[in-house]
C-alpha cells in the first residue's frame, strides 16, 4: 500500500477506535493524534498525487502509443491486402496464359501427330511400290534360275494349255 492508503487507514481507524459519546452520534478523539496523522497525510498526499499525475501521463504516452500502433497495423495489412489481391489476380492470368499454353500445344501436337503419320504413310506406300518390284524381280531371277524364262513359260502354255502354271 502507499503512504496515503495507509494514513487515511490510520485516521479510520482513530475514530474507529475513539470513545463515543453517550447518546450522541459524535466521538471524542485525541486532536493532537489526529491531527498529526492529518499532517502526515497533507505530506505524503503530494507525492501520491504527483505519482498518480505521472502514471496518467504515462497513460497518455501508452495510449497514443497505442493508437499509432493501432494505425501502423491496419496500414500493413492494407499493403498486404493490396499485395496479396495482385498476387492473386497475377495467379489467375498465370493460371489462364497456362491453359492457353496447353491447348495450344494439345493443337500443335495432334497436327504434328497427324503430319507424322502421313508422313509415314507416305514412305510406307513407296516401300510398297518397291517392295512389289523387288518381289517381281526376285521371281522372274527365281523363274530364270530354275531354267525357265518367260518365253518358255508362254512356249509351254502353247504346247500344253492344261499342265503349266501362267507366269505372275
Amino acid at each position: 500500500m502507499d503512504a496515503v492508503t495507509t494514513k487515511l487507514e490510520q485516521l479510520a481507524s482513530l475514530v474507529e477506535s475513539a470513545r463515543s459519546m453517550p447518546m450522541s452520534a459524535s466521538c471524542v478523539v485525541n486532536r493532537a493524534e489526529l491531527l498529526g496523522q492529518i499532517d502526515d497525510l497533507k505530506t505524503a498526499l503530494p507525492a501520491a498525487l504527483a505519482k498518480a499525475k505521472a502514471v496518467l501521463d504515462g497513460k497518455a504516452a501508452v495510449v497514443d502509443a497505442g493508437r499509432l500502433e493501432a494505425v501502423r497495423i491496419v496500414e500493413q495489412a492494407t499493403q498486404d491486402r493490396l499485395v496479396l489481391l495482385s498476387e492473386t489476380a497475377v495467379l489467375k492470368d498465370a493460371e489462364a496464359a497456362a491453359l492457353r499454353l496447353l491447348a495450344e500445344a494439345r493443337t500443335t501436337a495432334e497436327a504434328m501427330r497427324l503430319e507424322a503419320e502421313d508422313y509415314v504413310d507416305s514412305k510406307l506406300a513407296t516401300f510398297e511400290v518397291v517392295l512389289g518390284k523387288t518381289l517381281a524381280a526376285v521371281e522372274r531371277g527365281r523363274n530364270k534360275l530354275a531354267g525357265q524364262d518367260e518365253h518358255d513359260a508362254l512356249r509351254a502354255v502353247q504346247e500344253d494349255p492344261d499342265d503349266t502354271p501362267l507366269p505372275g
